[in-house]
């Protein structure tokens, strides 16, 4: 009977957060990687990178998510930069696979104060399908997919170690016919991502966080909480550690993970990994989930604007 239940809650889950039709975001951005929230990242910091990503959902619980992302971005001229974004993403009978193309641009509003405002804007494709061969009640005969055109738009602020971005994806309506023949046309989430990169001295800098998502369709909201520590050795190689609270904004004293982060970047490679410990009623069927990114970055420092500096300490 329990694993009827979880079944059913899984099941539910997926479809429920398969309507947003988006790439799911879990703590990959926090391995020196903003670019998977928001387009207008593209072209900011190394010439090139590229990141590759893969989670673990809920570990221990059969058919629990998974998702695989490639993430890669260059700046073109001096101001401007593009993006790509591949992924795939199974829970249990359902499946989404797609992949972005973005563009942004970086202009100065202030050069000696370092302030700076990107426009970010991304074409994205995403298919949606579910196998029914599990199924067995005779109503559904046959395999349901969708596909799926959108755009997202974001700006983003930066002010020396301050850095705010907002983020509309799926701007545009849908309408979906599925299995159940429910057709939802609300598609549009908002991300806003900010934090603060503090130089705390002796070649370190500390960096706490926020992640914010707002998913129009039916108003549920999700905040991270996020704080991590560089320290930079004297060849500009670090290593960070730190940790992520994600809760839902109507039950703030109920987390559904908590867990810490760490990683390194090495001259032109890097490594993130990071760990929640589920904390909801599914807490006693897993044992966590594990994100694991894995970066390059190549051209380090080749650039004609400020606007286009990195993230981070350089």
């Amino acid at each position: 009977m329990k694993k009827i239940l979880i079944c059913f809650f899984l099941l539910t889950v997926a479809f429920s957060y398969s309507q947003e039709l988006n790439a799911p975001v879990a703590t990959q951005y926090l391995a020196d990687n903003p670019f998977v929230v928001s387009p207008t990242y593209a072209g900011i910091g190394d010439n090139f990178r590229i990141n590759l990503n893969g989670y673990m959902q809920w570990v221990g619980i059969e058919d629990a998510p998974r998702n695989q992302s490639l993430h890669a971005d260059f700046r073109i001229f001096d101001k401007s930069g593009v993006g790509l974004t591949l992924y795939n993403d199974s829970n249990g009978n359902t499946q989404q696979a797609g992949g972005k193309l973005s563009f942004a641009h970086h202009i100065i509003l202030d050069y000696y104060s370092k302030q700076y405002l990107s426009f970010g804007v991304s074409y994205i494709l995403n298919t949606f399908s579910i196998d029914i061969s599990d199924f067995n009640n005779g109503e559904v005969t046959d395999n349901r997919s969708s596909m799926n055109n959108n755009f997202e738009v974001g700006f983003l602020y930066r002010n020396k170690g301050f850095y705010a971005s907002f983020n509309a994806t799926n701007i545009l309506p849908k309408s979906i016919d599925l299995a159940t023949g429910f057709e939802p046309n609300t598609l549009t989430n908002y991300q806003l991502y900010s934090g603060y990169v503090f130089n705390s001295g002796n070649r370190s800098e500390l960096e706490p966080s926020v992640f914010y998502q707002l998913y129009q369709s039916d108003g549920r909201s999700v905040t991270d909480l996020n704080l991590k520590y560089r320290k930079f050795n004297k060849y500009e190689d670090y290593y960070w550690v730190g940790a992520s609270y994600r809760f839902l904004n109507d039950q703030i004293g109920k987390p559904l993970g908590v867990g810490p982060i760490v990683g390194l970047q090495k001259g032109f490679v890097s490594i993130g990994y990071s760990y929640q410990v589920t904390l909801n009623d599914l807490a006693a069927y897993n044992t966590g989930t594990h994100s694991l990114t894995i970066g390059f970055r190549f051209l380090q420092g080749v650039s004609n604007c400020p606007c286009t500096e990195g993230p981070v300490h350089d």
